[in-house]
């Protein structure tokens, strides 16, 4: 029934996934959506960009033999829209629109529970540097995502569903000079792309249940520490942010509430659409509109 915490049930389906985030301020933070400020010699784009609107589509295909066991795939198409430029290598460029393949993901699913009523399952998802990170479609590195998930039915209508893991980078870049933080004892001494721990949590109730039809509201409560990691921001004392620095992204909170519905038709398809706001002030995004079809068999 959730929308934005990962499905613990394993099954055989085909999912179309669609992203509308708005104002991202720190799209570089941990290399976590996409790479270095390649003002400080990153992979990333020319502009320190504080003010981000960007759209994700997603096709993922999941196959599974048994309901135990599934291998999954992902492939991401992304747009990007910066309002907010404060620096770039360029001086004279303007704001530039950016759209192509992102980060292909692929993993597995593994369920040491497996029953009408309860799952526990153990999911590893890899995400490959696909998409090009100069132009800030993705994050220039590898990086692997173990995560387990729970679903338990306590009633005909009443269900949760809960998620936690980490998002751990395999390679990624250095600050190296120029990089002016104090947080940094000198040049590629720690990596900008860190490990993010990511939870969450989604009742769902079901209140309709028709022959064809059934609608079941959820609410989710999603969130994210970033452990280690830099991100881009203005030296201090700077005039419209001339020079920048990598200040230390880690220690970062960042938690959203999500609400929203999935209505079932029929035997195999199912229809997500929700919105999400953040309630710290840092996030990923201030506001996000996620929209979903999925067809099992």
């Amino acid at each position: 029934m959730v929308g934005y915490v990962d499905d613990a049930i394993v099954g055989s389906q085909v999912r179309i996934r669609f992203d509308a985030g708005f104002h991202d301020n720190a799209p570089d933070r941990a290399e976590f959506f996409y790479a270095q400020y390649a003002g400080l010699n990153g992979p990333g784009p020319n502009s320190v960009v504080a003010d981000l609107n960007f759209q994700q589509l997603y096709l993922r295909a999941e196959y599974a033999q048994t309901n135990r066991i599934s291998f999954f795939t992902e492939v991401p198409v992304r747009w990007l829209q910066p309002q907010l430029i404060v620096a770039n290598l360029n001086p004279g460029a303007t704001l530039t629109n950016e759209a192509g393949l992102s980060d292909v993901a692929a993993g597995f699913k593994l369920a040491a529970l497996a029953s009408p009523h309860q799952y526990l399952t153990f999911q590893f998802q890899s995400y490959f540097p696909s998409g090009n990170a100069s132009n800030g479609l993705g994050t220039h590195h590898y990086s692997v995502e173990p995560a387990l998930l729970y679903y338990q039915r306590f009633s005909d209508k009443l269900a949760v569903e809960a998620q936690v893991g980490d998002s751990h980078p395999i390679g990624g870049s250095s600050c190296r000079n120029p990089c002016e933080s104090t947080n940094v004892t000198g040049p590629g001494t720690q990596g900008f792309a860190g490990d993010v721990f990511f939870y969450g949590v989604g009742p769902s109730y079901l209140v309709y249940r028709g022959e064809h039809l059934q609608i079941a509201p959820v609410i989710e409560l999603v969130g994210w520490r970033v452990l280690g990691g830099l991100q881009t921001d203005c030296l201090f004392g700077s005039l419209n942010c001339s020079d920048q620095e990598a200040v230390s992204a880690a220690g970062t909170n960042i938690v959203n509430l999500k609400a929203g519905a999935r209505a079932m038709v029929g035997n195999h398809s199912s229809f997500y659409i929700g919105y999400g706001h953040q309630l710290t002030h840092a996030f990923w995004y201030k506001e996000i509109v996620r929209a979903e079809y999925r067809y099992s068999f």
